[in-house]
C-alpha cells in the first residue's frame, strides 16, 4: 500500500456552486491527480464547506457575494469564481507531497490573515478535496491518511455529542442556550453509543409530544420546543434526563449531558467598561461570575459534563472565573474563544482559560492549520471536539478528521436531518472497517467520571 505522504500531479481543479442544509449556497471544490500506483489514471477528491449561525469574530472570512437579488446576498460566485480563474491556474500541473505544501501554496497566494483575499470557503474547499484526493491516489481511507498527517493511531471512535434540543441562534423559541446535548459515555462500541442516544431522542419526541410541546426540529436536527413559565432552560434539562430513563439508561451512569451556551449571542459589555460583561439570561441581567454560578448549580444538579462557550468570547476575565470555578469537573470548551486557531488557543492555554477546543474546519480555512491547532491542544492537554456547523452539507470530512486524529469526541447534531445523519453513518462504517482495532475510548476527556 502507498504511503499517503508520497504525492501526484494536480491534472484537473474545478469549483461549483451548491446549496447546504439551510437552503443558502457554499461552495464544492473538486481536485484530481494522478494515481500514485497508475500515473495514467486519474483520482478525484470532492469537499463542500460548511456554514454557521453563531460564529466568532476571529473566523476566517466567508467570502459572499453580497448580490441582494441572488440567495439574499448569500451567493458565493466570487469564491467559486477564485477556485476556478486563481488558485487553478496557479496549482495545475504541479505535484504537491504534502498536504502542508499544498496549503502553505494556497494561503501565500491569499496573501492575508484571515484569508479575506480568495475567501476562507474557496481556500479550504481545495484544501479538503485535495486532502481526500491523495487518500484515494494513495489506496487508503481518507481517516488512515489523516492519522498520517497528525502522526496518531487513527483508530479511536468519538463520543457523539448529541444536539437534541435547540435554542438559541439555532431556533425560536426564547431559550437562550443554543444546544442542549446528549454524551452517551458508558458504551463499548460507537455504533452502541448512537443507538442509545438515538433511542434518547425518540423518547424525547414523546415527552414533548405528551406536553403539547412542538416537536419539529432546529437548524442542528434538534427539537426547538417553547418551554413557558419559569425557568425554560431548567424544564429543558429535565426532559432531557426525564428521555434517558424513559429509555432505560441511568442519567449520569450510561447517558449524561453537555451545554453549548453560544454566550456571545446574550451577552453585552457593561455600561463603562471594555473588559466586563452582562449576560441577559431569561428575565434576569447577571455578571460572568453570577452567569458561571448559574452552570456550577446546574452541574451539581443534573449530570452536564461538558459546557462550551459558556461566556463571551472576549470575556477573559469571565472566562478565567469560570475555568476557576468548574475546569476540575466540567469541559469547559472554547468555540468563538479559540475559532480553531492556534494563536487564540495559545492565549487560553497561558492564561489557564477552559479545558478544551472545538474544532471546526471554516474557522481556520485549511486542513493544515486545523490539525495544527489539534497538535497545540493535545501537547497543552486540552481536548479537542470535530465539529460541524449550522449549515452543513452531505459531506463526511469531519468523521475521517475525528477518527484519524484520534481526538474522542465528535459534535454533528441531532439524530435526523441527513446532513448530520450522514456523519454517524460514516462513523459507523469507519468502525466496521476498523473491526477488533477501533476503540471507544469514552472516558479519555472525562476523567474525573472513570469508575462512576
Amino acid at each position: 500500500m502507498s504511503n499517503p505522504s508520497e504525492g501526484g500531479k494536480i491534472r484537473k481543479l474545478w469549483a461549483r456552486e451548491i446549496l447546504d442544509s439551510r437552503g443558502f449556497p457554499t461552495v464544492e471544490a473538486e481536485v484530481w491527480i494522478e494515481d500514485e500506483r497508475n500515473p495514467d489514471r486519474l483520482v478525484m477528491g470532492r469537499a463542500a464547506v460548511p456554514s454557521g449561525a453563531s460564529t466568532g469574530e476571529g473566523e476566517a472570512l466567508e467570502l459572499r457575494d453580497g448580490d441582494a437579488k441572488r440567495y439574499l446576498g448569500k451567493g458565493v460566485r466570487k469564491a467559486v469564481g477564485h477556485v476556478r480563474d486563481q488558485i487553478a491556474p496557479a496549482l495545475v500541473g504541479r505535484a504537491f507531497s504534502r498536504q502542508t505544501l499544498l496549503d502553505d501554496g494556497l494561503m501565500a497566494l491569499d496573501g492575508t490573515e484571515n484569508k479575506s483575499k480568495l475567501g476562507a470557503n474557496a481556500i479550504l474547499a481545495v484544501s479538503m478535496a485535495f486532502a481526500r484526493a491523495r487518500a484515494a491516489a494513495a489506496g487508503v481511507p481518507l481517516y488512515r491518511s489523516i492519522a498520517e498527517l497528525m502522526g496518531s493511531q487513527g483508530q479511536t471512535l468519538p463520543v457523539p455529542l448529541m444536539n437534541v434540543v435547540n435554542g438559541g441562534a439555532h431556533a425560536d423559541n426564547g431559550l437562550n442556550l443554543q444546544e442542549f446535548m446528549l454524551v452517551p459515555l458508558k458504551f463499548d462500541r460507537f455504533s452502541e453509543a448512537l443507538r442509545a442516544g438515538t433511542e434518547v431522542f425518540h423518547h424525547l419526541k414523546k415527552i414533548l409530544k405528551s406536553r403539547g410541546l412542538s416537536t419539529a426540529v432546529g437548524d442542528e436536527g434538534g427539537f426547538a420546543p417553547r418551554f413557558e413559565g419559569a425557568q425554560p432552560h431548567e424544564q429543558a434539562l429535565n426532559a432531557l434526563t426525564q428521555a434517558i430513563s424513559d429509555a432505560g439508561y441511568k442519567p449520569g451512569r450510561d447517558i449524561f449531558l453537555a451545554l453549548d451556551c453560544a454566550a456571545s449571542e446574550f451577552a453585552e459589555r457593561a455600561p463603562g467598561s471594555e473588559t466586563q460583561f452582562v449576560y441577559k439570561f431569561e428575565d434576569r441581567r447577571l455578571s460572568a461570575g453570577e452567569m458561571a454560578k448559574v452552570y456550577a448549580q446546574w452541574a451539581d444538579t443534573y449530570p452536564i459534563v461538558s459546557i462550551e462557550d459558556g461566556l463571551a468570547e472576549h470575556d477573559w476575565a469571565g472566562w478565567r472565573e469560570l475555568t476557576d470555578l468548574m475546569g476540575r469537573k466540567c469541559q469547559l470548551v472554547g468555540d468563538d474563544l479559540f475559532v480553531t486557531n492556534p494563536k487564540f488557543l495559545q492565549k487560553g492555554i497561558t492564561g489557564g482559560v477552559a479545558i478544551s477546543i472545538l474544532i471546526k474546519l471554516n474557522q481556520i480555512g485549511s486542513v493544515t492549520e486545523t490539525l495544527e491547532t489539534m497538535r497545540l491542544a493535545a501537547q497543552s492537554s486540552y481536548s479537542a471536539i470535530a465539529s460541524h456547523r449550522s449549515g452543513e452539507t452531505e459531506d463526511t470530512f469531519i468523521a475521517d478528521l475525528a477518527v484519524g486524529t484520534d481526538c474522542g469526541q465528535i459534535k454533528t447534531g441531532s439524530a435526523s436531518r441527513t446532513d448530520r445523519i450522514a456523519k454517524y453513518n460514516q462513523l459507523l462504517r469507519i468502525e466496521e472497517e476498523l473491526g477488533e482495532k477501533a476503540r471507544y475510548s469514552a472516558f479519555s476527556a472525562f476523567p474525573w467520571l472513570e469508575g462512576r
